[in-house]
């Protein structure tokens, strides 16, 4: 039987790897995003195995009806992977909180509303699987990614906490946690990526440890490795180190 698979931010970058990724494992993928011109592109390269639904993430409504028409339409959802996201470099130099609730709208409200429309379904169904795309950015305050960093700390304890109570109905929940991963928004930096990975990669990476029972997907490993030996430091010696990280505010 085909498993069924929803994925959100699935235009381009890691969502869209993705859904070529899972096509090739044999999923029909009903495919999210605000442009329809791109989903509809993107479904052209396998009609009957990606399968359209544009959505704003950001509008409650209109979350909870996508997954109701994913399930009337395709049957129920096994795997939702939620990507979509955005990324603004921002600096203590011209700082906006509308900048950083924008974020906070689309990263952390439109995941936690795709969250809502799908969890009591696979509870009461007591089986399906459900992956939050964050970032190696939660795990540290890196500048220029302050408002960022902040959204995608939010999805891991967010995830963190869901974890044990989906767990005891019978839902996987995996938290993904990428370091850079070569996309039209990281595309935009203007800084060295260390460790840039391409989003096929990434899918890949994604995909193969969704097949395991781990909590956390987080790579590459030199990254995972960098990441968390940072966070482990004393605040004075990391912030020696994160200083070396300020670049000027873009013109």
């Amino acid at each position: 039987m085909t498993k069924i698979a929803w994925i959100t931010g699935s235009s381009s970058g890691i969502g869209r790897a993705l859904v070529e990724r899972l096509v090739r494992d044999g999923y029909t993928v009903a495919v999210s995003a605000r442009s329809a011109d791109a989903l509809a592109d993107l479904a052209t390269s396998a009609p009957h195995h990606i399968r359209p639904f544009p959505l704003d993430v950001t509008d409650g409504a209109a979350v909870q009806t996508v997954a109701e028409t994913i399930e009337a339409t395709l049957g129920p959802i096994d795997l939702a992977i939620f990507a979509a996201g955005s990324y603004t470099r921002d600096y203590a130099e011209g700082f906006s909180s509308a900048r950083t609730r924008q974020m906070f709208e689309l990263n952390v409200l439109g995941t936690a509303q795709c969250l809502e429309a799908i969890m009591q379904r696979m509870m009461q169904r007591r089986r399906g699987q459900i992956a939050v795309v964050a970032s190696v950015s939660g795990y540290v305050g890196l500048p220029g990614a302050a408002s960022y960093g902040a959204t995608k700390a939010a999805l891991n304890a967010l995830c963190e906490a869901l974890y044990p109570e989906l767990d005891s109905h019978g839902v996987k929940l995996t938290i993904v946690n990428p370091g850079f991963v070569d996309t039209p928004l990281t595309q935009k930096n203007d800084f060295p990526m260390p460790f840039l990975v391409s989003a096929e990669e990434a899918a890949n990476s994604i995909a193969d440890g969704l097949n395991t029972n781990q909590f956390e997907i987080i790579f590459p490993w030199k990254m995972a490795l960098t990441i968390r030996l940072l966070h482990a430091l004393p605040h004075r010696l990391r912030f020696a180190i994160t200083r070396r990280m300020l670049r000027p505010p873009a013109a």
